[in-house]
């Protein structure tokens, strides 16, 4: 199973094709080569192996995370 996580984007170098994305603190630079729209400063994108490969709305990234904390939260909860 493959795992798209998304990040927001803090920078965008559309002639290097590569943008700085963030989550929870943590930044990483990825490749822009096979995303769907190009993003802008602000905007989400889903992330895989270090490839933006969509973009998407705020309210959309915001559930999807809120979704991933819940899960985390579960199996946190069953490990203790």
């Amino acid at each position: 199973m493959c795992l798209g996580i998304p990040m927001e984007v803090v920078s965008v170098d559309e002639t290097e094709k590569t943008a700085e994305v963030e989550l929870g603190g943590t930044k990483q630079q990825v490749r822009l080569d096979v995303i769907n729209e190009m993003p802008k400063v602000g905007d989400y994108v889903i992330v895989h192996a270090g490839f933006a490969i969509y973009r998407l709305d705020k309210a959309e990234a915001e559930k999807t995370l809120s979704l991933f904390e819940e899960i985390l939260s579960h199996e946190q909860a069953e490990i203790h």
